[in-house]
C-alpha cells in the first residue's frame, strides 16, 4: 500500500479517524458518518450501491438518490485525501456496482480487536499471556460501537458481531484470571459485568467461582438463586448445565479453592 498519514480508523466508540500528523477527521453529517461506518465494517470489501442506499436512506430513498450518493462519496474522498496528502491513490475506490474503502486490519480498531480475541482463544494453557493480550485488546473500546449509532442493517449486524466478540473476550479474560488464581482481583469487575449483562450465564458462573474462592459461599449461592429466578421469569428457561454444575460443586465443596 502506498504511503499516507492515516494511522487509525476507530469504531469502538464514536467514529474517529486519526492521522499521523495529529489531525483528526470530523463528521458533522449523519449521512457521511453512516457512509463511513458501513464502508469500514465491510473491511475492504466492495459494498453495492443498492446496499449503501438502503443503509443511508432506508426503504424510501429521495429522488435522485444515486447522484446524492455520488456527491456524498466525493466529499468523503476529499476529506480522506486531505488527511493523507502523501498518498498517491484514494482509499475510496468506485466500481461499476459499488464502492470500496481500502483499509488494513491493523488500521481499523474493530478488526485488530477481533484478531486479538482470535489469537487469545488459540493460546491454550498460557493464562498470563492471554490476560495481557485481552486487556490490551479491550482497552481499545472507548464506548458503544459507532458511539451507539447504527441505523441500517449492515451496521446493526456489525455492531452485534463486535459486541459478541467483546463478551467473548471478557469471558475468556475472567476464565484466565481465575486460572491464574486472581479471583479476588477480578471480583469487582465480575460484579460489574454480571450487572451489565444479567442474562449472561457465564459471567454468573465465574462470579460464583470467584466469590467461593474468596470464602463467600453464601453470596455465591445467592447469585445462583437470583440468576435462576431471572432466567425463569424473563425467558422461561432453567439455568444451563454449566451453571447448575457450578452450584453443585459449591454445595458439595468440590470446587477447587484456587487454580
Amino acid at each position: 500500500m502506498d504511503g499516507g498519514g492515516i494511522v487509525q480508523f476507530l469504531l469502538l466508540g464514536g467514529l474517529e479517524i486519526r492521522a499521523e500528523c495529529g489531525n483528526r477527521a470530523t463528521f458533522r453529517s449523519e449521512l457521511q458518518r453512516t457512509l463511513m461506518h458501513v464502508l469500514l465494517v465491510s473491511e475492504g470489501k466492495t459494498v453495492s450501491v443498492d446496499a449503501l442506499i438502503d443503509e443511508l436512506w432506508g426503504e424510501v430513498p429521495p429522488s435522485g438518490v444515486v447522484n446524492a450518493l455520488q456527491a456524498l462519496v466525493s466529499r468523503l474522498r476529499k476529506k480522506l485525501a486531505n488527511l493523507e496528502r502523501g498518498r498517491e491513490s484514494s482509499r475510496l475506490i468506485g466500481h461499476p456496482y459499488g464502492y470500496q474503502l481500502v483499509v488494513d486490519e491493523d488500521e481499523l480498531d474493530a478488526s485488530s480487536f477481533v484478531a486479538a480475541v482470535t489469537r487469545a482463544q488459540a493460546a491454550d494453557n498460557r493464562p498470563c499471556e492471554v490476560v495481557d493480550m485481552l486487556r490490551a485488546a479491550l482497552a481499545q473500546w472507548r464506548g458503544p460501537v459507532f458511539g451507539g449509532e447504527a441505523s441500517g442493517p449492515i451496521c446493526r449486524a456489525a455492531a452485534a458481531r463486535y459486541e459478541e466478540y467483546r463478551i467473548r473476550a471478557l469471558e475468556l479474560l475472567f476464565e484466565n484470571e481465575l486460572a491464574r488464581g486472581n479471583h479476588a482481583g477480578i471480583l469487582g469487575e465480575l460484579r460489574e459485568k454480571h450487572a451489565e449483562n444479567p442474562l449472561q450465564e457465564r459471567f454468573c458462573a465465574q462470579l460464583m467461582i470467584a466469590l467461593y474462592r474468596c470464602g463467600r459461599q453464601a453470596e455465591a449461592l445467592s447469585s445462583y438463586r437470583e440468576m435462576w429466578s431471572r432466567l425463569s421469569e424473563e425467558l422461561g428457561i432453567e439455568p444451563s448445565i454449566e451453571l447448575r454444575r457450578t452450584e453443585q460443586a459449591i454445595l458439595t465443596q468440590e470446587l477447587r479453592m484456587s487454580a
